[in-house]
């Protein structure tokens, strides 16, 4: 289970402190698909850079299964990260100058899985993800959702216990952003894959087993349904 405990995130300013989180708390199920709603600058990516390790909290407590994230050092984050979570951005972050398989290969090189292992398992889930012929094509040489499969595929690669999205349908148009939605569900659905995906879609929140609101920096309007609901 994912556990947030009071976790507050706070920038010093010359106008006065600026609270980007303020008392967040709550827990996610293991398999759950978490949804996370809200405004720009309600605090969702900073909630999510925290969950992932990539931001420490001004204070509280961020628990994953048995791994008390906040407490970390920065070696045990980095190792956290690179066993456990998989990272979705809106702007795919993919390295332009590697192909599609150079790209997914990359966390599997991280974990010193031999090359010849990397290059199989990294071509195997292109394949999952319809790009079996654009593995050796540059990010440049493939559209926008071509693009943020091949992130799906980095992110997922390892199989990760956590897979955290940012904003993952905010660069593409409706009919891809369905496509993408679909596809983190059914790694979500077939992997086990515990799911927390930040959007400011109404459609994308809706596809949550587990679906939350933020504002001003606060956790508001929790909600939970008990089976995910297909994305129209």
């Amino acid at each position: 289970m994912l556990r947030v405990h009071a976790l507050w995130k706070t920038y010093a300013h010359a106008d006065g402190p600026v609270h980007a989180l303020r008392d967040v708390s709550l827990e996610v199920e293991d398999g759950a698909f978490a949804t996370v709603a809200g405004p720009s600058g309600a605090g969702k990516t900073t909630m999510l850079l925290a969950l992932g390790g990539l931001l420490r909290p001004t204070s509280g407590e961020i628990a994953f299964g048995d791994h008390a994230i906040h407490a970390m050092d920065d070696a045990a984050l980095a190792a956290f990260r690179r066993d456990h979570v998989g990272f979705v951005m809106q702007n795919f972050s993919l390295v332009p100058y590697l192909t599609a398989l150079g790209n997914v290969m990359l966390p599997l090189g991280l974990q010193g899985v031999p090359r010849a292992e990397q290059r199989a398992r990294a071509l195997a889930t292109l394949a999952t993800m319809g790009l079996d012929g654009r593995a050796n094509h540059l990010p440049r040489e493939l559209s926008a959702g071509q693009q943020q499969r091949v992130a799906i595929a980095r992110a997922t690669v390892t199989h990760p216990r956590l897979v955290l999205a940012d904003e993952p349908t905010g660069n593409l148009d409706p009919e891809l952003a369905h496509d993408i939605l679909n596809e983190l569900r059914r790694l979500n659905v077939e992997q086990g894959m515990t799911v927390v995906m930040v959007t400011h879609s109404p459609e994308a929140a809706a596809m949550g087993t587990v679906r939350l609101r933020m504002r001003g920096g606060a956790m508001v309007a929790p909600s939970a349904t008990p089976t995910m609901t297909p994305v129209a």
